[in-house]
């Protein structure tokens, strides 16, 4: 039977690779949010294009989730079998220089529409009566500190209690809710760094190296899957053992 598996944040990067990964087995089909379309993203659904699906959609506009992504990019008829919820944007400062506007911004991408996306989700599974999967990428910010990061951690924190809660709460209608906490990789958002920067930061991991994503990748499709049948309401560190 096909399984549907909701992914959002698709168009480059780790999302990209979640989605290869998901897609490597033939029995998954993937339905793919992001706002913008690159190459790759492209070129991905041209070789997939019978198990994978993709809506332009900008995660900052809360109010309508349920009509554009649920009602007409999924449809209710679907069953959804997992839920990843990778889309994030960062607003890096210091805590003296914090202004609410882009704090705001950041936590509708980060927080409030994941939030409204997974309750959209378990009415899914509900509905359908699958044991669903849902995966939340975290920072290794939130465990560790790194100057100017304050904001863009608690938002990753806020969807860590948000999941163990979840886990709770759920649990009894065989609906799992996990956290894969993701080290520094080499991504866009990465990019902004200096060579020095990232240095001193892989120098705090025990294997001295950057997180591979497509380790992060294969951790979240086994969390998605019937293997991971009893992990639930935890927090996977995939860091390359920060310290």
């Amino acid at each position: 039977m096909m399984k549907n598996i909701l992914v959002t944040g698709v168009s480059r990067g780790l999302g990209l690779e979640i989605v290869k990964a998901i897609l490597a087995d033939d029995e998954n089909f993937v339905y793919g949010i992001s706002r913008l379309k690159t190459k790759e993203l492209d070129e991905l659904l041209i070789n997939n294009a019978n198990r994978f699906k993709w809506l332009s959609y900008d995660l900052s506009n809360v109010n309508d989730v349920r009509n554009k992504i649920f009602k007409e990019f999924i449809g209710v008829t679907t069953p959804l079998h997992g839920f990843v919820n990778n889309a994030a944007i960062a607003y890096d400062d210091i805590v003296t220089n914090l202004k609410y506007e882009p704090l705001l911004n950041m936590y509708n991408v980060n927080v409030f529409t994941p939030m409204i996306i997974s309750k959209y989700v378990i009415r899914q599974f509900l509905l359908h009566n699958t044991k669903g999967s849902i995966v939340h990428i975290s920072s290794i910010s939130v465990h560790t500190g790194y100057k100017g990061l304050a904001m863009y951690a608690s938002s990753k924190g806020a969807l860590e209690a948000f999941s163990k809660n979840t886990a709770r709460e759920w649990g009894e209608k065989t609906i799992r809710s996990n956290v894969v906490v993701a080290g520094f990789m080499e991504t866009e958002m990465s990019a902004m760094l200096s060579a020095d920067q990232k240095d001193r930061i892989y120098k705090r991991t025990s294997l001295k190296t950057p997180t591979v994503t497509k380790s992060v990748a294969e951790t979240i499709t086994f969390l998605l899957s019937q293997k991971a049948e009893s992990i639930t309401g935890q927090n996977i560190h995939v860091d390359s053992g920060t310290i």
